[in-house]
């Protein structure tokens, strides 16, 4: 019998990234507090990652080179080529150190819920140890190299948690009527717009844009490979969507205003598990704290790699500096006194505000022929990849003008 799960590939790798403790905890709050009517953003965010990923898969099976290698071959000009670059290191040194604070800033909330976590003070700044314990277990792991029975093991956790969010969704028996309209009918009610961003930036991730076109390469050998490259990315995006949405729906049913915590976070989960859905959240949300705290750095360094041409391996030490860089700009920010959930929400907004910049990125390589010949973006896949561009600037920037006041 043919195995249904030799075709899974990157595409579930790139879904397991995005449900990570960004993912709950955001959701959580939009549920929480909107109720249904921010389901929209749900669906776009996971329509835009289909896009944009299957985009990325057909540039490392086609063009036989990641993204960040694609923009460094293809820019002739050598001062351009210079700001391209530039702009691709700042835009995921910037997002990937935000993104990798909410991880660890995850993990640390998992802890949080089961153990209450010790304080060292440092003159006027208070150092989270919880935060020090999870960089350094990530560390450790992205050092030696040797984590993927660890990884599995807490992939598994972070898989039984979003069984439990859909589980959960279904025993709540939501209003359909009121789901439907969440789905297909953009609203933003007032105070909204950074949530909006946040859930776009928790579900299209930057840096996945880079490891997929990588890891498709070392999954299938050529564009003869492109039917189950695409099969896999829809089908893994789309199940990682539904549980998003699930998250929501969980939320919108204790209607809570202010979630500070795992405990306000796992009310959700109640109906299914009664008092140890905190215990199972906690579990689950260190979970993929740690996984994703792995990824981002590493997803950096790689990235790196591609815009500068580097030789070597993933020991070298021009890779190294660059995934320790990133690690140790998020446990600072972890550790030095803000709010776990505000670091988390803060993370996925940068996200959503930098996603335009790459994507537009993505866009231009996508309709290269020296690179990708009759494989290029066909004008309706450029129609889609454009809207996406626009409608993530515009509220990009209307995001920048809420924080700043300007409206």
């Amino acid at each position: 019998m043919k195995n249904p799960l030799r075709d899974i590939g990157p595409g579930a790798l790139v879904a397991a990234a995005f449900i990570g403790p960004g993912t709950v905890t955001v959701c959580t709050i939009a549920g929480a507090k909107y109720g249904f009517v921010l389901l929209w953003a749900m669906v776009f965010s996971t329509i835009a990652t289909i896009v944009l990923q299957e985009m990325a898969a057909r540039l490392g099976l086609v063009g036989k080179m990641g993204l960040a290698t694609a923009v460094r071959k293809s820019i002739g000009n050598t001062a351009v080529r210079w700001v391209g670059i530039m702009l691709i290191m700042a835009a995921i040194i910037v997002g990937n150190a935000a993104y990798e604070a909410g991880n660890i800033s995850g993990g640390v909330l998992g802890l949080e819920g089961i153990f209450q976590n010790p304080v060292l003070p440092l003159g006027n700044i208070s150092i989270r140890l919880f935060s020090l314990f999870v960089g350094l277990v990530a560390f450790v792991l992205l050092y030696i190299g040797n984590y993927r029975i660890i990884e599995r093991f807490l992939v598994a956790l972070v898989v039984l948690m979003s069984l439990a969010f859909l589980t959960t969704a279904i025993i709540t028996q939501p209003n359909l009527l009121g789901m439907i309209k969440g789905m297909f009918i953009p609203r933003f009610p007032k105070g909204s717009w950074l949530m909006v961003m946040a859930l776009i930036g928790t579900t299209v991730v930057p840096y996945n844009l880079f490891l997929h076109a990588s890891l498709v390469q070392e999954k299938w050998k050529d564009e003869r490979d492109l039917a189950k490259a695409r099969k896999d990315t829809t089908i893994s995006i789309l199940l990682g969507g539904i549980v998003s949405m699930s998250i929501i729906i969980c939320a919108a049913s204790v209607q809570r205003m202010e979630v500070a915590g795992v405990a306000d976070l796992a009310t959700g989960l109640e109906p299914l598990f009664g008092r140890y859905a905190k215990y199972l959240l906690s579990i689950g949300l260190f979970a993929a704290g740690i996984t994703s705290a792995i990824t981002a750095p590493l997803a950096a360094a790689y990235v790196a790699k591609g815009c500068f041409g580097w030789q070597g391996d993933l020991k070298s030490i021009k890779f190294r500096s660059i995934w320790m860089l990133i690690l140790g700009l998020g446990v600072i920010f972890s550790s030095t006194g803000f709010k776990p959930i505000e670091i988390i929400k803060f993370a996925q907004v940068a996200n959503g505000i930098l996603l335009p910049v790459i994507a537009g990125f993505l866009l231009w390589i996508m309709n290269r022929v020296d690179i990708l010949g009759s494989f290029k973006n066909s004008k309706v896949q450029n129609m889609l990849g454009g809207a996406i561009v626009i409608i993530t600037l515009l509220l990009g920037f209307k995001s920048i003008a809420k924080v700043f006041g300007w409206i």
